[in-house]
């Protein structure tokens, strides 16, 4: 989703606390991952695996410059002939220890043992982060979460659309504090966006 489009859902959601909450979810995000640690891992419910949020993340990573946001999608079922992006099982989180984080994208409770899976991986030293549906064990086993529930303004894949957008946003601090006041190209879209969908100010 482009800055102009993650602009204007901000321009509609704002007064909720969707905008301010989605941001700091995406700031613990970005805190978790870190250069050469154990990567970021995505994974979601058998019903329901996170295509696109894989794929903003991946992008956010190449903007940003922060390739520690372009996750690992694990997947509940893997077929002969994936490709090897498309080709990692629920297994891989049996490694998930120190270092690595856990991003569970739950709409619904997680079937399969994946509660499991997602437990021992925080036991070794994971950082589990869950979007999710409000469910209570879910939301239990997350260091951070974010719920959505029916009653809410908001869907699961708005919230991981502004999510993802926020994650790689002033993303680069170095590179900001060595050369003061200038903003990065999307950083500066994103504002310019912001500006031109804004309502115009009252005239008293």
């Amino acid at each position: 989703m482009d800055a102009v489009r993650v602009a204007l859902l901000r321009e509609v959601l704002a007064g909720t606390e969707w905008p301010a909450a989605t941001r700091r979810f995406a700031a613990a995000l970005r805190s978790s991952v870190v250069p050469h640690g154990g990567g970021l891992l995505l994974v979601g419910t058998a019903r329901h695996e996170p295509w696109h949020l894989a794929a903003h993340l991946v992008d956010e990573a190449a903007w940003s410059g922060r390739p520690e946001l372009a996750p690992t999608l694990v997947r509940h079922r893997v077929r002969r002939g994936d490709p090897a992006h498309l080709a990692v099982g629920l297994g891989r989180l049996e490694a998930a220890g120190r270092g690595a984080t856990l991003l569970v994208v739950a709409p619904e409770r997680p079937e399969g043992g994946l509660l499991e899976r997602v437990h021992d991986a925080r036991r070794a030293g994971a950082t589990v982060l869950s979007l999710d549906g409000g469910d209570r064990e879910v939301r239990a086993l997350a260091h951070e979460a974010l719920s959505v529930t029916e009653g809410d303004e908001v869907d699961l894949d708005v919230v991981q659309h502004l999510v993802s957008a926020a994650a790689g946003e002033n993303t680069l601090a170095g590179a900001s504090a060595a050369r003061p006041g200038r903003l990065r190209f999307r950083d500066r879209l994103a504002r310019l966006a912001d500006r031109v969908t804004a309502p115009p100010p009252a005239r008293w």
